[in-house]
This record gives C-alpha cells, structure tokens and sequence, in this order.
C-alpha cells in the first residue's frame, strides 16, 4: 500500500492582490492605448484574489527573451523546489538519503542537467537516487505524478518516493500577445512549488506517521482527437499558451462517464467521495466538472479556496489542495478522496484515496 506521508507547498514570496496586477500585465501583453475592457473582465471573473510571482511583478518588463527568462526559472525553482522538498520530508520524519526515486514535474521551464540532478547533490540525496523528470503533462501532473510514484511503490515495498512539482507560470507570458490564451493566463496562473512524499508498506518505524490517505487505484485517460485544445506552442519567445475555450464543453460531455465507470469498478460513486481534490482549472472548468459529476455546489470548495489563494499553480495545483486535506481540513479515517486533474494531450488522471 502506498500512503501520502507529507505533502509540502512553498510559494515565491512577492504576494499581490489580483487587482494590482491587472495593469502592469496590460502593460505587457498590450499595445499602447488599446482597449483594456476584456483584460479586466478577465482578471475580475477569474476566480483569483492573490497570486505568488517568481519575481516582482516590475521586473518581467525587463525579461528580454526566452533565455532570460528560463534562467529565472531555474534560479528561483531550484530555490522553492529545495525548500519544498526537505521540508516536506521532515515533515515525514525522513531526510533526502532516505529517498530511493525522486519524480519532479514542470512545464514552465527547461533545463539538461535537469532539477532532480541539480537537488539530489544540493540536498544529500544518496549517488544511487532514481530520478524521473517530467515535462509536458501541464496540470495533469500533480495527479499523473503521484498515480506514477504509486506504481513504483508497488514493486519497491519499503520505499520511499518524492512527487516534486515546480511551476512558474508568469514567467512564460509573452510580451506584446494580446491573444485571449495569454490574457486568460495572465489572469489565472500563479508560481509554486509543491512536495509529495509517499511511502510503500514495509518501510521502517523511524518515519513519522503518514499525515495523508492511502492510494487505493488510478487511471489515466487520453481523449482521442483533442490534442489542440491545450498545451504550448514553442518559439523564439518560449511557451506560449494554448487554452481553447472547448475545454468546458469536453468536460461536460466526457468526465461524468469516465469517473462514474472509474469509481464503479471498486463499488462507489461519487457520493460516496468525501474530499475532492480537482484541479482548478478555472471557473469555467470547475463549473463543468460539478456539473459533470453532479456534485453539491460545495464539493470542490477547497478547489476554489486554492484558486483564489494562490492562483492555478498548474501541476503543483492538486498538491496545494491535498496539503489541506493533510494539515487543517484533514478527513475522518474511512473517508474516501479522488484527486483529479486534466492537462495537455488532453488527458484526464484519476487517483483514488482512502484515510
């Protein structure tokens, strides 16, 4: 049995309310004079109240290109990423030699050396470490990461596996792109990173006991012909944003099925599901999905409360919801959970938890 032994969020520290954000984006993705009316209506129904930025929000003006941009990335992520991840392991009573795989995801940034190469000799993680860097699974890799870490558990009894997330999503906004993807981005994402620490039955008794559920099954779903709806297309100026306002369609005619066949395969249904941790893809997403599912208009509360706190954190998203269900919001043992999330492919992840 894999369980969640810690799970750790770290934002950068530069903090705004959303309304302090919204001209200086303008002035980024906007021509001079242009109309600002749907950039505000965008920042205002975002569902978003605050936001962490990797850096002040003054300095992305001086970003001048696509080099400088992912050298911030690397800079400030391996910054939070070493943060996220020692603390969360201490959290669990263990220390980096105690890891046998670390999985770090992110879609906001490149680099060879990769982040768990670059952490494993920063942190004390033993020579022998496996290391799994992922990228391009987007916000479906907070959920697909840990269904991934779970499937390594079950071979290694005695385990301990690191899910590590790290996304910084301002600084892929491209400069003078008043395109609805990227103004939509600007008013949605924020910057974190987030550690996950999972262990399989047999480890030993000197850990701490594990603060979250036990992973009970997952699936993973590939919707064939979708691949447009989402992801990047990469150029001279990095990452920019693919968001095609289907999305909510596909949710609403695809999810409900999917789940419910998911879920029928070990007895439930979704109202027998206690805590939903669902990705907060936005308003409109999370509005499709209760609807989809037919959920009480409260079950994707904490989705919403993660939204508004910290923005979409893209695949640290799911994490920073499951560290509420670990820490102040923690269910009664029994309860049953399912992390959910969708990304680029597009693709859904589903992982089913107990307490």
């Amino acid at each position: 049995m894999t369980t969640v032994a810690a799970v750790h969020t770290v934002l950068p520290p530069h903090r705004y309310p959303q309304d302090r954000l919204t001209e200086p984006i303008g002035d980024l993705c906007l021509a001079p004079g242009a109309d600002r009316a749907v950039l505000r209506r965008l920042h205002t129904s975002a569902g978003v109240r605050t936001r962490h930025l990797a850096l002040p929000i003054e300095r992305y003006a001086a970003l001048r290109d696509f080099r400088e941009s992912n050298e911030a990335w690397l800079t400030t992520g391996l910054d939070l990423a070493e943060r996220a991840l020692t603390t969360a392991l201490a959290q669990a009573g263990l220390t980096p030699a105690d890891v046998d795989l670390l999985v770090c995801a992110s879609i906001t940034g490149v680099a060879a050396p990769s982040l768990d190469a670059r952490l494993a000799g920063r942190t004390g993680m033993r020579p022998d470490v496996k290391r799994l860097p992922v990228f391009g699974l987007g916000c479906v890799a907070g959920a697909a990461g840990l269904a991934r870490v779970h499937d390594y558990l079950r071979g290694h009894p005695g385990g301990t596996a690191v899910l590590l997330t790290v996304e910084l999503c301002s600084l892929t906004l491209q400069k003078g792109d008043d395109s609805r993807a990227n103004l939509v981005a600007g008013a949605l994402f924020g910057d974190g990173a987030a550690a996950l620490v999972a262990r399989a039955a047999g480890t030993g008794t000197g850990a701490a006991p594990a603060a979250g559920p036990a992973v009970v099954a997952t699936r993973s779903h590939l919707h064939p012909g979708t691949e447009h709806l989402l992801g990047w297309e990469v150029g001279a100026g990095g990452f920019r944003v693919v968001i095609d306002p289907a999305v909510p369609a596909l949710v609403r005619r695809e999810l409900g099925a999917q789940v419910r066949g998911f879920l029928a395969g070990h007895g439930l249904d979704t109202g027998d599901i206690g805590a939903w941790v669902c990705h907060p893809g936005g308003p409109k997403v999370l509005e499709a999905v209760t609807e989809a599912l037919a959920l009480p208009d409260d079950a994707l509360t904490p989705s919403r409360r993660s939204l508004a706190a910290v923005g979409n954190l893209s695949s640290a998203s799911v994490l920073h919801i499951l560290q509420g269900f670990t820490e102040a919001h923690r269910p009664a043992p029994g309860t049953w959970g399912l992390v959910l999330a969708m990304g680029p492919g597009f693709c859904t992840e589903l992982v089913l938890l107990r307490w």
